[in-house]
């Protein structure tokens, strides 16, 4: 990744203290593009150059327009902003709990909204900037297990479908990121097979090659995505019948 000449000089990578959104600010810090990395939990991150570390709850839609500003300020004008923050617990339907399904809204969903709210204003006066967000496969389809993670991810999907006409129109450049399933602690919990599990650092890879070419959705393992693809697309009886098997 260091010797891809990347097309911004500051970004702010929200969700950076584990798996994919950590990866993607190392490379991205390695390639030369100056970075602020911001989790609940996150060190300092001094041994890596081009990194300096923002504490931020993305769930606190105050703390995150304050953070934005300060890194604004600190580091000059953010060309880039992904949020790859996500919580996610596999999850039954006769599991329901409330505090499942409102940390999925919460986190997931508006945490994007949350950093929406305060990039937009200066992305659309400057008419320029590149926002981007981590969603899943698991939003295509209603899948076993992911009663409150893969509702709050479908929502993710079809916030980028809707927002994007409106961006091109302001110049802003608007991307959906859709991964399988990703060797990640998150990913640890799952007691069932995954299948084309990938590493982190190819995750990433692929995240910012996507994110340089300006893709609207970048999506991976191929494999995967085609078959989920083609899944939802099925009619019901065919869907419950394969789904079911999962």
């Amino acid at each position: 990744m260091s010797q891809q000449k990347l097309p911004w000089a500051t970004a702010w990578v929200i969700g950076a203290s584990t798996g994919i959104g950590a990866e993607i600010a190392r490379q991205l810090a390695e390639a030369g593009v100056k970075v602020a990395a911001s989790a609940r939990s996150i060190g300092p991150a001094s041994e890596i150059t081009n990194l300096k570390a923002w504490p931020l709850d993305v769930t606190d839609a105050k703390a995150v327009a304050q953070t934005y500003a300060a890194i604004d300020n600190a580091m000059g004008p953010i060309d880039l902003v992904l949020v790859s923050v996500g919580t996610y617990k596999p999850l039954a339907g006769f599991d329901l709990t409330l505090a499942d399904h409102r940390a999925g809204i919460e986190v997931n969903y508006m945490g994007v909204v949350n950093v929406l709210q305060s990039v937009l204003p200066n992305f659309r006066k400057k008419a320029g900037g590149h926002l981007a967000w981590i969603a899943s496969v698991a939003g295509y389809a209603g899948l076993p297990k992911s009663a409150a993670y893969g509702p709050s991810k479908a929502a993710l999907i079809n916030l980028a479908q809707g927002l994007k006409p409106e961006f091109n129109r302001a110049g802003i450049t608007l991307s959906v990121v859709n991964p399988g399933f990703v060797k990640t602690p998150m990913t640890a919990a799952n007691d069932f097979p995954m299948p084309f599990l990938m590493e982190p650092e190819e995750a990433a890879r692929l995240t910012i090659k996507g994110l340089a070419a300006k893709k609207f959705e970048i999506a991976y393992p191929w494999r995967f995505v085609t078959i989920l693809k083609l899944l939802k697309i099925l009619p019901y009886w065919a869907f419950f019948l394969l789904t079911k098997r999962l």
